[in-house]
C-alpha cells in the first residue's frame, strides 16, 4: 500500500508542478463571466486576430462559438474565419509543427484548455506582463513566465512595456509594515515594476487591461463551453427533484394513511 501511495505521488507531482507554475509571482485576480456576451465576442475577435495564427483551439468549433456567443453565422464567416475553413470546423491553423519547432523551440500549444490548466488569473496576468528584454531572441520576456519563447503579439495594442525599479510598501502576510520609530509605512525597492511607454500602443493601459480580460474570458469559455448549459440544466434537475419529492411525500401519506 505504501509503495502504491509513493508511485501515485510521483505520477501526480508533474501535474501539481504545472498547476502551481508561477506561484511565487503575484497574480492579478479577475472574475470571468460566461454570460457577458459582448466581452466574449471581443475576446474571440482578439484571439482570431492575434493568437490563432500560432495557437489553435482545436477542441472548439466556430459554429459552437457562434451559437454560444450569439454571433450570426454570416458575420462569423466574414469577420472571424480568415481561412478556407467552414463554420462547422474546429479552430485550427495551418502552422507546420516542424517549422514551429525551429522558430520557437517547441510548437505553440493549443489554448483551448489554457484556463483549465493555468487558471484565469495566471492567463490574465501573463498577457499583461511582457516587457522589453534585448537578451531574449524576440526582444521580450515575461514576469509570469520567465524566458518565454514567444514574441509579445499584443504589443501593437499594448505598447512597449519596460521593467523598472521603484519603491513599494513592505508587506507581512498581506498587511503593510510600519516603522516602529516614526510610524510611517516601510518600503523596499522592487525591480519588476512594468511601465508602458506613452503613445506606443493603440490602446490606453485601461483599454488594454479590458482587452486582456476579454481574451482571458473567451479562453475561460473555450475551456468550459458547456458551463452555462450545465448550470441551466442543473437548476431544472433540482426543480424536478423537489417536485418529485413533494409527489412522493403525498404518495407516501396516501399509502400509509389506513395503517396509521
Amino acid at each position: 500500500m505504501k509503495k502504491l501511495l509513493i508511485i501515485g505521488a510521483m505520477l501526480l507531482a508533474p501535474v501539481f508542478a504545472v498547476a502551481a507554475g508561477g506561484s511565487n509571482v503575484h497574480l492579478d485576480h479577475i472574475k470571468v463571466d460566461a454570460t457577458n456576451q459582448e466581452s466574449l465576442q471581443r475576446g474571440m475577435q482578439l484571439y482570431v486576430n492575434y493568437c490563432l495564427g500560432c495557437h489553435s483551439a482545436q477542441y472548439q468549433r466556430y459554429e459552437r462559438a457562434a451559437t454560444d456567443l450569439q454571433i450570426p453565422a454570416d458575420l462569423m464567416m466574414e469577420h472571424l474565419v480568415h481561412s478556407s475553413q467552414k463554420i462547422g470546423e474546429q479552430m485550427t491553423n495551418a502552422m507546420d509543427a516542424k517549422q514551429a519547432q525551429a522558430w520557437f523551440g517547441a510548437p505553440p500549444p493549443d489554448l483551448t484548455n489554457a484556463v483549465n490548466l493555468r487558471g484565469a488569473d495566471w492567463v490574465y496576468t501573463y498577457l499583461r506582463s511582457f516587457y522589453v528584454d534585448n537578451d531574449r531572441p524576440y526582444g521580450v520576456n515575461n514576469v509570469v513566465f520567465p524566458s518565454v519563447g514567444m514574441p509579445n503579439v499584443l504589443a501593437e495594442i499594448q505598447g512597449i512595456q519596460r521593467q523598472t525599479c521603484g519603491q513599494v510598501p513592505m508587506m507581512d502576510n498581506g498587511k503593510p509594515v510600519f516603522d516602529t520609530l516614526t510610524g510611517k509605512p516601510m518600503t523596499t525597492q522592487k525591480c519588476d515594476i512594468l511601465v508602458v511607454d506613452e503613445g506606443t500602443g493603440s490602446m490606453t493601459p485601461a483599454e488594454f487591461d479590458q482587452a486582456a480580460y476579454d481574451l482571458t474570458n473567451f479562453l475561460a469559455y473555450t475551456s468550459k463551453p458547456y458551463l452555462q448549459e450545465s448550470k441551466s440544466l442543473g437548476i431544472k434537475v433540482i426543480i424536478f427533484l423537489l417536485f418529485m419529492t413533494l409527489v412522493f411525500y403525498f404518495l407516501y401519506k396516501e399509502y400509509w394513511r389506513d395503517i396509521h
